[in-house]
């Protein structure tokens, strides 16, 4: 691949992952990028790095514009091994080159690589000269590991961005060209599956980064923000300040056919009440789909038979991603049919109490529900929402 011009003299030289599906832990339908950003200067800087099969691609790339060995700085806005795996290996052409990183940035790269490299630990409100162009920065921990920061170009008006406002999305493009719905949806999945837990530090960055005059900002993952960056900012917001609308997920597992029956009499309480659904046999969709559609929801809906005791593999494996996630402002529902031990919903609310999800009821029947129960479940749904 050629490298990519995003502004005079400042490059894209990442790599795009075409076949990654799997990103632990949720799906990647559509691959994915690891974005790393070259500013020829007085200093020259490699901003990031890639996965480590990437190293050489990455390598190449940046020797199409420069010598490797005449890179100065290296800023690292996060150690994660998506950012950082070629970096032992870049660092190999780089004899004279000082890491840029914040103080828990330093002492990660100690554990993962035990390394010789010559660190400069930065802090917000630092910045650094690199002859026409500045660089500052931001620190921003916990979104989404302690060592996270963002690096900022006041005369170019560029936010590297890291992890925050990504989507793992492989493009040809470099810009936010393709169609917004597309990107955004990726944007989406992408906070609602590793960016969620963290929302009450995204709106300090968001605090941080709107106090900045930005024309573009370049995440380390998917496509750079330039026309819509008023329209990411927005769904951020929104996001982070946990703002729901008037939407219902459903998510659960049958055996024999009785909690989806149950599951179909909450949706028709939802429905009658103007709710949009997302109705999800767990046996057919992926959790972290699912995830990304809770996102926005009000209510997430939660159920399954008993099995020995417990909920479904399926449920249980959806209601630890979820706790782990912890979205917080929801309310929810459980629900499931039993046979002989009625432990499913049980099992269940563990769950809900430690996601801090507002359980605002939970119905339980007797192996199979007949009409009346059914309605009767409807209606009292109907009643509570």
């Amino acid at each position: 691949m050629k490298t990519r011009e995003i502004a005079k003299g400042i490059y894209s030289v990442g790599v795009a992952d075409w076949n990654v599906r799997n990103f632990h832990g949720y799906l990647t339908q559509k691959g994915t990028s690891y974005n790393a950003y070259l500013i020829m200067d007085e200093k020259i800087t490699l901003i990031d790095t890639v996965k480590a099969h990437f190293s050489q691609e990455l390598i190449d790339r940046i020797s199409q514009i420069v010598s490797l060995d005449k890179i100065d700085y290296v800023v690292s806005n996060h150690v994660e091994m998506d950012h950082s795996g070629a970096l032992p290996e870049v660092m190999k052409h780089l004899p004279n080159a000082t890491v840029l990183t914040s103080q828990a940035g330093e002492r990660e790269y100690k554990l993962h690589f035990n390394p010789d490299w010559k660190f400069q630990v930065v802090k917000t409100g630092d910045s650094i000269s690199l002859g026409k162009r500045t660089l500052s920065f931001v620190m921003t921990p916990m979104v989404h590991w302690p060592d996270n920061m963002v690096t900022y170009c006041p005369e170019e008006k560029i936010l590297f961005s890291n992890d925050a406002f990504g989507q793992h999305l492989a493009s040809s493009n470099v810009f936010d060209d393709e169609p917004l719905d597309v990107i955004m949806e990726e944007a989406k999945k992408y906070y609602a599956n590793i960016i969620m837990p963290y929302s009450s530090q995204v709106v300090g960055v968001l605090e941080a980064v709107q106090s900045l005059d930005i024309q573009m900002i370049a995440p380390s993952h998917g496509l750079i923000w330039k026309n819509n960056i008023p329209a990411i900012l927005e769904h951020y917001t929104k996001w982070a300040h946990c703002r729901t609308d008037k939407k219902v997920v459903i998510a659960f597992d049958s055996m024999y056919g009785s909690t989806e029956k149950i599951a179909y009499a909450i949706r028709n309480a939802f429905e009658a009440k103007g709710y949009e659904y997302k109705f999800c046999d767990l046996k057919s969709n992926h959790i972290s789909d699912i995830i990304t559609d809770c996102l926005e929801a009000e209510y997430i809906c939660v159920g399954s038979p008993t099995l020995n005791k417990n909920p479904m593999p399926t449920v249980a494996a959806f209601l630890t991603y979820l706790q782990g996630l912890s979205t917080k402002t929801k309310k929810g529902i459980l629900f499931g049919s039993y046979g002989w031990a009625a432990q499913n919903i049980k099992a269940m609310e563990r769950y809900f109490e430690e996601s801090g999800i507002e359980l605002v009821d939970k119905y339980g029947v007797n192996f199979i529900p007949d009409k009346q129960a059914l309605q009767a479940i409807t209606e009292s749904v109907s009643g509570k929402i």
